[in-house]
């Protein structure tokens, strides 16, 4: 009996992390008429064809057992951080400003605006004890600041956590993400007048911050059952003095050269730059294609995000950010490498190859 109640509350917590959907007949009346959605397959559709070649896969196997126990490719210990709470943050968010959380979680201050950007602060499962971290976030939700914007980019487990958007909904906070994924948010109780769902073009305004919504070459879905139900997508910032671009997860392609001369040129460009393997070739992107963004999109300064937490693409943790580091010097890009939970001013406050600096941090 203990067993069976245990496999329920399980069983229970897994269906509420996944999140709701919208039905079939509601997305096809919201999203039918969009380029981005297919009516013929009820799906929404990437720009390209995600390629797959499992026997192509390298750095062992790719199956889903690797996630139940700790990664061969994590470092040997505990990742340097500035630990945050709420009194690390002005009442008056400021001009520009920048916490790297890690992977791809960010606080981003502009104009007095303070945005929150897919916020996972512990968990990127449907259930605790797997794809474990390799180190623990800079701040804990309870220590989450007063923020006026959270968007999200897709609603993969490491991008959308459920119990960080829970301790969010009672706070007077705009919620914005792609189309279907606002379903997921009023599932875990964000009032739907909260949300702002967009598309592949589509503008927010939030304040003085111009937020347009830009395609990538990707996938989304939180079960076997829901895949492309809901939209990904990067963003396009622009404050008064500062233009940023996020890229979100993508693979590589034209469409980036099309972003840099609709929206650019970027002061600062948050690209991915881990989760890349040869088995899955364009679902992100390999080193050299993120330094190809941000030439693409003609941006000053980069800033590596989707890495330094989680074993997503089978190499090792810091494989990725020497490979762009490199890369980054060879072609004059300024490399913006904040600690996890370091305040930064991107493109004047001097960052640090802090990962070289521990070398037993390397198994």
């Amino acid at each position: 009996m203990v067993f069976l109640l245990a496999v329920i509350a399980v069983g229970g917590h897994v269906l509420r992390n996944m999140g709701s959907l919208d039905s079939d007949k509601e997305r096809a009346a919201k999203y039918g008429g969009r380029s981005c959605y297919s009516l013929q397959r009820d799906a929404f559709i990437s720009p390209e064809e995600l390629l797959s070649f499992p026997d192509r896969t390298t750095g062992g196997s790719s199956g889903f057992g690797r996630f139940f126990k700790r990664s061969p490719y994590a470092p040997a210990r505990e990742l340097p951080k500035a630990t945050l709470t709420k009194n690390d943050f002005t009442a008056v968010p400021s001009a520009y400003a920048l916490y790297w959380l890690g992977h791809s979680s960010v606080i981003l201050e502009l104009d007095g605006v303070r945005m929150l950007i897919d916020p996972v602060l512990e968990n990127a499962a449907p259930f605790p004890g797997i794809v474990r971290r390799y180190t623990a976030s800079p701040i804990e939700r309870k220590e989450l600041p007063d923020v006026n914007a959270v968007l999200i980019t897709h609603d993969h487990y490491d991008h959308l956590e459920m119990a960080t958007m829970r301790a969010l909904k009672d706070r007077d906070i705009r919620f914005i993400c792609p189309l279907g994924v606002g379903a997921r948010l009023e599932g875990w109780g964000i009032p739907p007048e909260q949300i702002t769902e967009i598309g592949w073009g589509d503008v927010v305004e939030v304040a003085s911050v111009r937020i347009t919504s830009t395609p990538g070459i990707h996938y989304s879905g939180r079960s076997k059952t829901d895949r492309n139900k809901t939209l990904w997508t990067g963003y396009a910032i622009r404050g008064e003095r500062k233009n940023i671009f996020w890229s979100g997860d993508s693979g590589y392609g034209e469409l980036f050269k099309q972003i840099g001369e609709k929206y650019g040129p970027f002061d600062l460009a948050c690209v991915e730059i881990d989760g890349w393997n040869a088995g899955w070739p364009n679902t992100h992107f390999f080193p050299e294609e993120a330094i190809a963004v941000c030439e693409d999109v003609k941006a000053q300064n980069m800033l590596p995000v989707h890495w330094g937490v989680f074993d997503l693409a089978l190499h090792p943790w810091n494989e990725s950010i020497e490979r762009v580091a490199a890369l980054a010097a060879a072609d004059s890009i300024g490399l913006v490498t904040p600690l996890m939970g370091e305040r930064i001013v991107p493109g004047e406050t001097e960052t640090r190859t802090w990962w070289r600096e521990y070398p037993d941090m390397t198994r």
